[in-house]
């Protein structure tokens, strides 16, 4: 071709600009809003969804870790792809099967395909969710990053703080079926828009995904949750426990050891040294498995003990939606004067308070004492920790593991989240010894909040002695 012609060929396919900064804070924070809304969106749903397809009680706890392990445990491989084949492909994939599983679990005519669905959709998130991170990261500059990744944080925080409300809006004024409809229209449009103006970043060398790391994983913690929810009807010693529990940590120590020999491996485990990224990981692993159950816990005793309805229950909950908003927001200001490790541990001290007080609900609680107060405290104090523990643990990485760091900020919140729930929900039934009487719920759930309080506590020990000063700091 000659120099004329090839001038002419750039005339006519001119190279597309970059979008607005603000554009793709909103895309990438409305994937975001998807991913986090679905974790929470079907809680006040799960009462119409036994009655409509028969689930049983263990049944109605894996719609919600169906999800979540998913999720959790292909949320590496998702980070990993994103750095291999490009972030805004995975973006659109992982958004692409989101929507379509959505629709697939709204239409649901049998249990099993429900779960089948929820899975599908924990899969697409673990695609989508490390792109929103790494594209926001990539494209906004440096002295407005904190900024956005607070904005990301907060809409993250306020999808998964909005689920009771939206879900009960839509249970009483259309059916459950509608907590994942919703998605397709909305999915829809985040899908065009982010074709049409998110631009391409890198891409790596193309190297092989580590599809077998990231199914022994998910093996292992959906193994290991079963086991935990089996110890409610069996016991801790018996067989039908303690068998899959073995099998969950025997995956997971295999999925270490392929880690350490495979020459691709979807976790370097060389950059767990990075105490920045081990340390923010851990924390965010302790603050998930407590804070992840709030909603679940919250939205149960709104309605089974105080008799709310589900629109009711998801308004008693706005205001701490709007707590943990205004945490994530507030983080960046306090990190420049306080420092990322400082922030982190003055969060989770306000989320202990919370939880402590949760503690102390009765079965005749006023609004105001056993919801309001409690759940601002709980969630102001998770808005305040998210901000700084991710930006703590993304500076410590290079920028070709950016995505696979995005990922492991995820997968450590969501892992402690599935464990967390699958443990406090089996331990709070304990408690009430399969009596649902508001007397016997109200103390199951009780023993739940106090377990969290402690968790919580421990890692405010840890973040003090381990988290680097600055976030710098590897």
């Amino acid at each position: 071709m000659t120099p004329m012609l090839e001038a002419a060929e750039r005339t006519r396919t001119p190279r597309r600009a970059a979008p607005p900064t603000w554009l793709v804070i909103a895309l990438t924070c409305a994937g975001q809003f998807l991913v986090v809304l679905d974790v929470s969106v079907v809680n006040v749903a799960l009462p119409s969804m036994r009655t409509g397809l028969g689930l049983s009680e263990q049944g109605l706890q894996w719609v919600v870790n169906a999800y979540a392990i998913a999720f959790a445990g292909f949320m590496l491989l998702g980070g990993r792809a994103g750095d291999l084949y490009g972030r805004k492909r995975m973006f659109l994939v992982g958004l692409g099967l989101f929507t379509l599983a959505s629709l697939a679990g709204g239409l649901a005519q049998d249990d099993w395909q429900l779960l089948v669905a929820r899975a599908a959709q924990g899969l697409g998130a673990a695609v989508l969710a490390p792109s929103t991170l790494t594209i926001l990261t990539a494209s906004v500059p440096e002295g407005a990053r904190a900024r956005a990744i607070g904005t990301w944080t907060a809409v993250g925080a306020g999808g998964g703080a909005a689920g009771g409300l939206v879900g009960g809006l839509l249970v009483e004024t259309l059916s459950w079926r509608w907590v994942l409809l919703i998605n397709v229209p909305v999915g829809a449009v985040v899908l065009c828009g982010a074709a049409w103006f998110l631009t391409e970043g890198r891409a790596g060398d193309g190297r092989r995904l580590d599809l077998p790391g990231a199914l022994l994983v998910t093996g292992g913690l959906g193994t290991l949750a079963y086991g935990i929810s089996q110890t409610e009807a069996a016991g801790w010693t018996a067989a039908a426990a303690l068998l899959p529990l073995l099998a969950g940590l025997g995956l997971i120590a295999l999925f270490l050891a392929v880690e350490a020999r495979t020459a691709s491996p979807l976790m370097p485990l060389g950059l767990l040294r990075l105490r920045s990224v081990s340390s923010a990981n851990v924390a965010m692993f302790l603050c998930g498995s407590a804070m992840f159950c709030m909603w679940f816990f919250m939205t149960l005793y709104a309605q089974n003990v105080l008799g709310y309805t589900p629109l009711e229950a998801g308004l008693a909950l706005v205001p701490s939606s709007l707590a943990v908003i205004f945490g994530s927001k507030l983080a960046p200001r306090l990190m420049r004067g306080l420092g990322p490790r400082n922030v982190a541990a003055l969060g989770t001290l306000v989320a202990v308070a919370g939880f402590a007080w949760q503690s102390t609900m009765t079965p005749e609680g006023a609004y105001a004492t056993t919801i309001l107060i409690p759940g601002v405290l709980m969630m102001l104090g998770a808005g305040l920790a998210a901000t700084p523990l991710a930006s703590l643990a993304t500076s410590g990485a290079a920028p070709e593991e950016a995505g696979l760091v995005s990922g492991l900020v995820n997968t450590s919140r969501t892992m402690g989240g599935s464990l967390g729930l699958a443990v406090l929900s089996t331990l709070a039934a304990t408690r009430s010894a399969g009596s649902a009487t508001p007397a016997a719920l109200t103390e199951g759930y009780a023993l739940a909040f106090r377990l969290g309080t402690g968790v919580l506590a421990a890692g405010v020990a840890l973040m003090w002695v381990w988290l680097p000063r600055t976030a710098g700091e590897r």
